[in-house]
C-alpha cells in the first residue's frame, strides 16, 4: 500500500475536499449540516483553525483553513470532526467518510485566489444552482460583503482550471 506524504506548512493555510463515503447525500438533511457544524466547532474550541472559505454540497465540502502558527496538525482536526460527526448519526455502523481526504498547500495569492473561485464557483459546476449566490452553503456572501466578489460573480461563465482540486 502506497504511503501518502502530507503536506507540512507551521501555520500553512491548506485548502480540502472532503467527501462522504460513496457519495451518500448526507448533507441535503439540515440536522446533518447542523451535526457537521457542531463537531467543526467543538475540535476548533480545543485545536484551533480558520475557516477561511467554505462550501458544503449533498455528499462533499471544500474548505480554505489557516492553522495557528506552529502548527502542522490538520490531520488530526479532520480525524476528530470526521469521528465527532460520524459518532451522532443514527447509524454509525455504516461507513460515513471516504477514508482519505484531499488536501493543497496554498502557495500564494493567486493560487488562494484560485481556490476560492473554485469553492464558491463548486455549486454551478455540480449543477445545483445557477449561481454562487444561489447556494446558501458557502462562505460567498461574506467574501461579498468584504467587497471582494460582486453579487453576481460566477454567473453565465464556465470555471476552467488546469489545477486539480481532489473530487
Amino acid at each position: 500500500m502506497p504511503r501518502y506524504k502530507r503536506a507540512q506548512q507551521p501555520g500553512g493555510t491548506f485548502f480540502f475536499t472532503v467527501v462522504t463515503h460513496r457519495r451518500r447525500k448526507l448533507f441535503y438533511e439540515m440536522n446533518n449540516r447542523l451535526i457537521l457544524k457542531k463537531a467543526i466547532m467543538e475540535v476548533q474550541s480545543t485545536h484551533p483553525f480558520n475557516i477561511d472559505a467554505w462550501v458544503l454540497l449533498p455528499e462533499h465540502l471544500h474548505c480554505i483553513w489557516t492553522l495557528p502558527e506552529g502548527d502542522t496538525d490538520f490531520s488530526k482536526r479532520w480525524g476528530l470532526i470526521k469521528a465527532k460527526f460520524s459518532k451522532e448519526l443514527s447509524h454509525p455502523t455504516t461507513p460515513v467518510w471516504q477514508n482519505r481526504f484531499w488536501e493543497h498547500f496554498i502557495r500564494d495569492d493567486r493560487d488562494l485566489q484560485t481556490h476560492l473561485d473554485y469553492i464558491h464557483y463548486n455549486p454551478v459546476k455540480h449543477g445545483l444552482v445557477e449561481s454562487p449566490r444561489d447556494w446558501p452553503s458557502s462562505t460567498f456572501y461574506r467574501y461579498v460583503q468584504e467587497g471582494l466578489y460582486p453579487l453576481n460573480w460566477g454567473e453565465g461563465v464556465t470555471f476552467n482550471s488546469d489545477d486539480i482540486f481532489g473530487e
